[in-house]
């Protein structure tokens, strides 16, 4: 083996020799073969093969590429086949043998032969911080709101919760953790490529896993994920001090109303920006008191919607929804269980046939069927629990008149504050959208996410934040100091 490096040839005028099994050995790739061959002879080390003995002169080099070749194909052959053979293990429900995500862990499902087929199972460990992780993007932890990824990020390391490592946490660990959906019951294998890029669906094997966290969770952290993104909405109108940025639009034209000052920042009102853009040809435009109109959308909430009775009123038709879907949940749990009964009332006729002699114990085809219903049942008995475990959280999750009562009260409070952020992320959990026009504003909203903000965490701290995290020191417009020179 030669001691040089690649980049500097050898000293002196002594060759030296690399001794490998078999090129295919050396590398897979035809091209990066006959690279590191030429760069290998130009700083004096040869290449030499036990099993495949070439030599230096045009026939050998010929041979050599044409066997690299082959090996390149075969290769692929090889690739080819392990992959569908992880692809069919997935489908089946077993784990390929990677490091399983946080919250998880292997455990011995079944003995095929000389192999052990491992399924994941939740980490009592670590599965309370995947849920509180969530539950920090979802509720917050009481004073600041809904925290983005950063934020949770700086709430674990300062509490000393540390990852299944024993290291500290960091933005992509609790952004994968947040965006990951095996976390609600559905791991994704062969999802990326060996570049990181993504999968065509078709190749994507969905596999089955116990769920630390419910779809609707996961689903309400994806939708504020995107709305934080600051590709989708900026900064400005999340983390700025004004309450309706983002929100108020003129009625007129439908263009947002951005903020003007007179007086030297004296008086602040919202006024066109489509006027103040492209003239009064676009629209006729309007200038309205800020501190005037915000009270007024807040008086409006505070007496129209904010009242027990009203909100029980205006989610009705949603909460009879929710009801629909839980009973034909119910149904959905009470066909499974049917079906697994079924499966076992056969496995036992089988066995019964057995005991009496009546079934050849050696037929082949007698194994492949217990075994079909041994899976059948097994898969209905595990999405039976799933689909319960879900049930019951949903209902953990029901609208009672106390928890009416608490979100009404604590809502007319904490939109009341001072400030901006907090008071603005209630508006806009109730509010999506006003207009205003002459003589009448109009508040919109979305019942879907009203009864969202309410059922989670009791509504009263699910309310979206974000804040800047400025560089520190280095910016990302850095500016450098020219060195003077003496004229």
């Amino acid at each position: 083996m030669a001691n040089g490096s690649l980049g500097a040839r050898t000293s002196g005028s002594q060759d030296h020799k690399l001794d490998r099994t078999s090129n295919s050995r050396f590398f897979r790739d035809h091209f990066e073969l006959e690279f590191y061959v030429r760069k290998l002879a130009k700083n004096g080390v040869k290449l030499v093969s036990i099993t495949q003995e070439m030599g230096d002169d045009p026939m050998h080099v010929m041979m050599r590429q044409i066997m690299a070749l082959f090996d390149e194909y075969q290769s692929k052959e090889n690739a080819k086949h392990v992959m569908r053979a992880l692809k069919e293990n997935a489908r089946q429900g077993f784990w390929n043998g990677s490091l399983p995500p946080i919250g998880y862990r292997t455990v011995a499902a079944e003995q095929r032969g000389a192999k052990t087929k491992k399924k994941l199972e939740i980490d009592p460990l670590h599965a309370d911080t995947v849920r509180l992780i969530y539950r920090l993007a979802l509720e917050g932890d009481g004073t600041t709101g809904q925290m983005g990824v950063k934020n949770i990020v700086s709430y674990l390391n300062s509490r000393r919760i540390f990852t299944r490592d024993g290291g500290r946490w960091g933005i992509g660990q609790v952004h994968r953790i947040l965006t990951r959906r095996t976390y609600m019951g559905e791991h994704e294998f062969n999802k990326r490529s060996k570049t990181k890029e993504l999968k065509p669906v078709s190749e994507i094997v969905t596999v089955p896993v116990p769920p630390i966290i419910d779809k609707e969770t996961f689903d309400a952290v994806q939708k504020l994920l995107k709305a934080r993104n600051p590709k989708v909405m900026p900064a400005r109108v999340i983390s700025g001090t004004t309450m309706m940025t983002g929100l108020i639009h003129c009625a007129k034209c439908g263009g947002a109303m951005t903020i003007r000052t007179g007086k030297g920042g004296r008086y602040r009102y919202y006024t066109c920006s489509m006027k103040a853009r492209q003239g009064p040809t676009a629209c006729e435009g309007m200038a309205v008191s800020m501190e005037k109109l915000d009270d007024l959308v807040v008086n409006h909430l505070e007496k129209q919607l904010l009242q027990p009775e009203r909100l029980e009123t205006v989610l009705a038709a949603a909460l009879d929804r929710r009801e629909e879907h839980a009973e034909r949940r119910r149904e959905h749990i009470a066909e499974l269980n049917k079906r697994a009964a079924e499966s076992e009332l056969r496995l036992k006729r089988l066995y019964d046939a057995i005991e009496a002699d009546v079934t050849d114990l050696d037929d082949p085809a007698l194994k492949d069927r217990i075994d079909g219903l041994k899976a059948i049942r097994d898969q209905a008995k595990a999405d039976a629990d799933r689909a319960q475990a879900m049930l019951q959280n949903s209902g953990q999750k029901a609208v009672t008149p106390q928890m009416l009562r608490k979100f009404a009260a604590t809502a007319r409070d904490r939109i009341r504050l001072e400030g901006g952020g907090y008071r603005r992320d209630h508006l806009r959990a109730l509010a999506q959208r006003v207009e205003v026009a002459d003589g009448e504003v109009r508040i919109m909203g979305s019942k879907s996410r009203l009864l969202q903000t309410l059922v989670a965490g009791s509504g009263v701290k699910s309310v979206p934040t974000q804040g800047l995290k400025w560089r520190s020191r280095r910016d990302s417009n850095p500016r450098y100091r020219l060195p003077s020179t003496a004229v």
